[in-house]
């Protein structure tokens, strides 16, 4: 019965979308995007990483953007513990939250060593040595050291650095690298990173962990730059970088002059049994760290829905404005220092944003019914930080919104192809986004892969202008404008690297926009000039339908198990659980934002909240000891899960699935 009045409501809305387009239809304006974009893009903003001045200046933008077209304010009196003078302030578009930025050396930073006859030697914090930025503090003096070859353990591929080596309690010293080489596409890839070595040595019950350097010049290399990783807390263990200068003194003093690095290192290229000693040496070890806390914000505006009761309901037009800054973590440039300008990932979905906004906010338009609320997301490119201290800190309550509409790289569009994600979210989508471009004649076929089958899920729509809709036994084929149309495909899946993923895993129907990745995708070349802003504008004018479409239904869209399409990124694992790790939380163990329906994970008993504390036998203090417990996991094979659930703790079985 519901499902036919739901059917009854989507008609009533088409009619009323398809009036409501055709009022609004010309009001999107190309020079509008053109100029948010050439400022959210700029060098000024150097790339808007997320705590940087940059990122401050990207959203006082946006606020006063807001403020033009008449948006309420995010922060009012009755918010709680809010000041008047607070909320009087022109910082009452900002919800902020706090962001870990970086890490910084602080005093008493030290690395000397101790030789078996006598002879000492003190390094060079910055010239000889540097902690990592993932490092712990600590401080202890005279441990004795070990050479772990790679340092690295990988069970799945019967690889282990560690094995018949006395560690507990010593010093590893590691070299860079891996057994592959310099190929990038080994076996061994995944754990060229710094920090899984350390990962392996906390796992072995090492002290501390020394990484000698690749390059001859301490300073060209990677490892020397403090580098900072967003995604978690520190890894466990004191870790460092120690020049290669810095290491031949080490080898030598340990061995007595019997063995150097540049033995050490073709020993172990070579696979030699033989055992590098480090005899009678002492390593006393100070790290001090100072991590740097800002204030991050999301910029939030709200539209107050017209009607007297369906204005208790919110729709979330969402797009984040961060980006990557000048490099580094996230960056697929090949050098740091170069500004990466993110026109389209994501100025695109931010000016999209803002012209939405605009467009709502006029008098020109109909009042929506609902209420909208507009949120530029900051911390999206560091793990959904800032939406996902939104759907835990929700402005207006979570449980009253119906939708949430997340764009995100909307502006590279090639071919007239659009993905939309999220379809399978909620009952009604596709016939939401069906009538929400019945108006134009729009209809959905099957796309047929290339086996000749069709792939599950995904579906496409071809949209033209013309009024005239063919239809076959495969589906309808209709055509938005005479000149070009929209080549729609159609994910089912709610979740995804990026901020629809937040509120979906609060149940939450959610859909998804963005025209593909491209050649210039997290590199400084994503510039203001390539966007194709007549097409951006294209895909706005869709997007509006859709929400007035949305706003004109009496019925919400009701929220439903989507089929998971995607297995999110797999850092070259081959087994999969169905967590959704909370990448902003800094406690002790892995916090769970989310739990895919029908997976592992769920079918363990395992449920969002829950704060996994032990997997497969190893500890787990942050995600990073989970992502290392999780490489050593086989499919099929059982294992125990510990989980913090409120004060109670809990053990579960848990069997992971083959990785497809």
């Amino acid at each position: 019965m519901f499902r036919k009045s739901l059917n009854i409501s989507l008609v009533i809305a088409l009619a009323l979308s398809a009036v409501l387009a055709q009022q609004s239809a010309e009001t999107l304006s190309v020079e509008r995007l053109r100029t948010h974009i050439n400022y959210l893009a700029s060098d000024k903003l150097e790339g808007r990483r997320t705590g940087s001045e940059g990122a401050n200046l990207a959203a006082e933008y946006i606020a006063r953007e807001f403020a033009r077209y008449g948006l309420q304010r995010s922060i009012g009196y009755d918010t709680p513990g809010m000041s008047i003078l607070e909320a009087d302030s022109p910082n009452r578009y900002l919800q902020k939250f706090p962001y870990l930025a970086g890490v910084t050396l602080g005093k008493n930073n030290v690395l000397s060593i101790q030789g078996p006859d006598g002879p000492s030697h003190d390094f060079r914090v910055s010239e000889d040595w540097m902690p990592l930025g993932f490092s712990s503090a600590g401080a202890f003096d005279d441990a004795g050291a070990v050479f772990v070859r790679y340092g690295i353990t990988a069970s799945e591929l019967k690889y282990d650095d560690y094995a018949g080596i006395a560690v507990a309690g010593k010093v590893a010293i590691a070299i860079s690298g891996t057994p592959d080489g310099d190929n990038p596409h080994g076996q061994f890839a995944r754990y060229e990173d710094s920090l899984w070595k350390a990962i392996a040595a906390k796992q072995a019950g090492a002290k501390a962990l020394i990484v000698v350097a690749r390059e001859t010049d301490f300073r060209d290399d990677s490892l020397s730059k403090l580098s900072f990783s967003h995604g978690g807390s520190d890894v466990g263990l004191p870790v460092m970088a120690i020049s290669r200068s810095g290491a031949e003194i080490l080898f030598n003093l340990g061995s007595l002059g019997s063995a150097s690095l540049t033995s050490a290192e073709s020993q172990t290229r070579t696979n030699s049994q033989e055992k590098i000693a480090l005899n009678g040496i002492l390593l006393s070890i100070s790290i001090n760290l100072i991590r740097r806390e800002v204030e991050a914000a999301n910029v939030v505006g709200i539209i107050n829905g017209a009607d007297p009761v369906l204005k208790n309901e919110t729709i979330v037009i969402g797009a984040h404005y961060d980006h990557l800054g000048r490099g580094g973590e996230g960056s697929l440039a090949p050098h740091e220092g170069d500004i990466h300008h993110g026109a389209d990932d994501n100025a695109s979905g931010t000016a999209g944003l803002l012209e939405l906004a605009r467009l709502f906010a006029s008098s020109d338009t109909p009042r929506p019914r609902r209420t909208i609320v507009f949120i530029a997301f900051s911390g999206e490119e560091e793990g959904l930080l800032g939406s996902n201290y939104y759907v835990n800190h929700p402005l207006r309550p979570l449980e009253n919104t119906v939708a949430m509409i997340n764009m995100d790289m909307i502006g590279r569009m090639k071919n007239n192809k659009l993905i939309v994600g999220g379809v399978g979210t909620a009952e009604g989508w596709r016939k939401v986004i069906d009538s929400s471009a019945k108006f134009w004649g729009i209809g959905v076929i099957p796309t047929p892969d290339t086996y000749g089958g069709v792939l599950p899920g995904t579906l496409t729509a071809n949209l033209t202008r013309s009024g005239t809709a063919n239809t076959n036994n495969a589906g309808t084929t209709a055509a938005l404008d005479s000149i070009r149309s929209l080549d729609l495909t159609l994910n089912e899946d709610g979740y995804g690297p990026s901020d629809h993923s937040s509120f979906y895993a609060k149940k939450v129907p959610v859909l998804f926009l963005w025209t593909g990745t491209h050649e210039d995708y997290h590199k400084p070349s994503d510039t203001a000039d390539k966007i194709n802003y007549e097409d951006e504008a294209h895909i706005l004018s869709f997007v509006e339908r859709i929400i007035r479409t949305i706003d004109a239904s009496n019925a919400r869209p009701v929220y439903t198990v989507a089929k998971s399409e995607s297995q999110g990124r797999t850092m070259g694992f081959r087994v999969y659980l169905g967590t959704i790790p909370n990448y902003a939380d800094s406690g002790d163990g892995l916090l769970l934002d989310g739990v895919r329906d029908d997976s592992p994970a769920a079918k363990a008993g395992i449920k969002a909240g829950d704060r996994i504390v032990k997997l497969a036998g190893r500890d787990v203090h942050n995600v990073y000891d989970y992502t290392y417990a999780l490489g050593e996991m086989k499919a099929g094979q059982e294992y125990e899960v510990e989980l913090l659930r409120g004060f109670e703790r809990i053990k579960l079985k848990i069997t992971p699935a083959a990785r497809k």
